[in-house]
């Protein structure tokens, strides 16, 4: 079935953009994994905010979302779409000498600790520095969210520093750390 579903696919997932009809699975999904998500995340779980979200990351040129989803088989090697893994966002891309990007990403529970996100993550990275030209990409992720931390650590993404009172989430300011990859990190072995 290749039809082009996915910009990069893997032996287990592949990623895609955002589209309106994600909307149902997206926000079932968010809502099953309110308990893992809280409190690091909380992505847009009834249609209304998914449009939203959905739009802010097909229109806005300093973002790009990909969903992470599972490949099904059908037939012999032919596989198509799949349950939704989770989503990787790529935020606050800035081109010129800098070509950077600040990265978001959510898995789903049904997905979790079963390295759907760890291989869609890969397949961000090969898009990011290849197809959309990036240098370097950064995650900012709060000091207690070991998951997060070991996704970006099997990326290969290093820690750069602390950055106190970062973001406001859940109604207060929290510190993250400071991870980063570039592109030369990544073709490292």
């Amino acid at each position: 079935m290749s039809d082009n579903l996915y910009l990069a696919e893997g032996p287990h997932v592949g990623i895609r953009p955002f589209t309106p009809a994600d909307a149902e699975e997206f926000t079932a999904r968010a809502k099953e994994s309110g308990a893992l998500h809280h409190p690091w995340l909380f992505p847009p779980d009834d249609a209304r905010a998914y449009a939203t979200y959905a739009s802010r990351l097909t229109e806005d040129r300093a973002k790009v979302g990909f969903l992470v989803c599972e490949r099904m088989t059908t037939d012999g090697d032919e596989a198509g779409s799949g349950p939704i893994a989770g989503f990787i966002n790529i935020n606050n891309i800035v081109g010129g000498a800098f070509r950077c990007g600040a990265l978001g990403y959510g898995a789903f529970a049904h997905a979790a600790g079963r390295g759907l996100m760890s291989e869609g993550l890969g397949l961000v990275l090969r898009y990011a520095f290849g197809p959309l030209g990036l240098h370097r990409l950064e995650a900012n992720i709060q000091p207690g969210n070991e998951a997060s931390v070991a996704l970006v650590r099997r990326a290969g993404f290093r820690l750069e520093g602390l950055s106190p009172d970062f973001l406001l989430i859940d109604g207060a300011w929290r510190d993250h750390e400071r991870w980063a990859i570039t592109a030369e990190m990544l073709d490292t072995p």
